[in-house]
């Protein structure tokens, strides 16, 4: 099978470990050009994913000097280790640093070791560190924060935030047009995306906006609240979660959640782990029982509770368990899914949030990808994909002056479909008009429905 987007300028990439955040991976990577070759144990995966892509495989250890030289690490740009286990990982890394002149990014999910991750990216000269669970853990406390958002991504170091939420039935926006919006809203904020069934758009001014839609907007969070608020949306931090399932993401959840005053319940089956959470947790109420006993949740208050987040094992479980809850409670609900299989299923479900972790972390590492090609003037920073990877908002930091700073953007030719939504000038978050300019050390967000951008000046025409 060949790749007719592969690029003479496509980096060489070594994946050790082609589960799912590898095959994720695999998948996005490829579609961007790049060389890459797969190690991983299991002959298996390595023949699914050379049939599905046109990359190398090899069946063996990724940590073993041998095998890494099989695939070529001496020649090689980067090494991204996602095996199950963290030592073999960072094992990984530090054979290929020592044996060639890679970039390392390595996998680490036990507690033990994520409060070192500085030191390890230090001491073992990583690229980058990636957390999967944690990371999951983090969106979901973001979304719990607000709690009408069904997504939140955040840009300029946590100072704007790109909010999506689903317009409900009889809202003042049904019938709205965004100009119409922008006149009679007192906050600064930008309608970046209108997600309408199958559809979605970029919106210009003269776009008329119905219930249903999902929009996702770019403000700071104190104009995000302003901007629902006015809109009759609630937008308070929930006051106490019901988590089912006691494994790493719940207790970085758990941990995350107890900081910003919410109150947590964890139901686990493990009684040994109930008793680990218990000591790691004493703050957080740890129950010993089946999550799945419709009878145990309700004894247990889920028809009382604001939040409720499944975080078993199985996304089959884990989507009943959604389901149930909206059946039974007004809590609101965040599901975890790992599997893509019944990705269109999922969607007509009308789950709400639903959190992708291997998404979470294979963006961050494209986003990496592309800012280490030889970009002219700007560098990714941030990189996120929205409505079912039909947008990407990225957000870039202007090192030179180039063709895109100094001139108003109304005198741009900028591409279709594209949005310059937000600019992050020494910590002060500008809403864009026509009249403004991008200037160098500024950090920009763009959004649009084109993909594989590097450099800021790709939103000309």
């Amino acid at each position: 099978m060949s790749n007719p987007m592969l690029r003479k300028d496509g980096l060489s990439i070594i994946i050790v470990g082609g589960g799912k955040i590898g095959g994720s991976l695999v998948e996005q990577l490829y579609k961007e050009g790049h060389d890459i070759t797969v190690i991983d144990t299991d002959a298996r995966i390595i023949q699914s994913l050379t049939e599905s892509y046109d990359v190398m495989g090899i069946v063996g250890n990724g940590a073993s000097y041998t095998v890494q030289m099989e695939a070529g690490v001496n020649k090689a740009d980067l090494i991204v280790a996602v095996t199950n286990s963290d030592e073999l990982n960072l094992l990984c890394c530090t054979v290929a640093k020592m044996v060639g002149n890679c970039a390392a990014i390595s996998r680490v999910r036990t507690p033990d070791y994520n409060a070192e991750i500085p030191y390890l990216r230090e001491k073992l000269g990583l690229a980058m560190v990636i957390n999967p669970e944690f990371e999951t853990a983090n969106e979901i406390s973001k979304i719990l924060s607000l709690s009408s958002a069904l997504e939140i991504n955040s840009f300029a170091h946590g100072q704007a935030e790109l909010i999506k939420f689903k317009i409900p039935d009889g809202n003042m926006l049904d019938g709205k047009t965004i100009a119409e919006i922008g006149r009679s809203i007192i906050a600064s904020m930008v309608i970046c995306v209108v997600e309408r069934g199958e559809q979605v758009y970029i919106p210009s001014g003269n776009f008329a906006l119905k219930s249903g839609d999902i929009l996702s907007f770019i403000a700071s969070r104190k104009a995000a609240k302003s901007f629902l608020s006015q809109i009759g949306i609630p937008s308070h931090q929930v006051k106490d979660t019901m988590i089912i399932g006691g494994g790493k993401a719940a207790y970085y959840l758990a941990t995350l959640l107890l900081h910003q005053g919410i109150s947590v319940k964890i139901i686990e089956s493990d009684r040994k782990r109930c008793e680990e959470l218990s000591i790691l947790l004493p703050k957080a109420t740890i129950i010993n029982g089946d999550g799945t006993d419709e009878e145990l949740l309700i004894e247990e208050g889920i028809r009382r509770t604001e939040s409720f987040i499944p975080l078993t094992g199985s996304d089959e479980a884990n989507i009943l368990l959604t389901l149930n809850a909206q059946k039974i409670s007004g809590a609101k609900v965040i599901t975890k899914i790992n599997h893509l299989n019944y990705k269109s299923v999922v969607g007509s479900l009308e789950l709400g949030s639903v959190i992708y972790p291997r998404y979470i972390c294979s963006e961050a590492i494209v986003a990496y990808v592309r800012a280490k090609k030889e970009s002219r003037n700007s560098n990714i920073e941030t990189l996120y994909h929205l409505a079912d990877h039909r947008v990407e908002a990225l957000e870039f930091e202007v090192s030179e002056s180039s063709n895109v700073t100094g001139t108003p953007l109304f005198q741009l030719s900028l591409k279709q479909n594209l949005l310059i939504a937000c600019i992050n000038r020494g910590g002060k978050i500008i809403i864009p008009s026509g009249q403004d300019t991008i200037e160098v050390g500024d950090e920009v967000t763009v959004v649009t429905t084109h993909s594989g951008f590097r450099d800021l000046q790709d939103i000309l025409a």
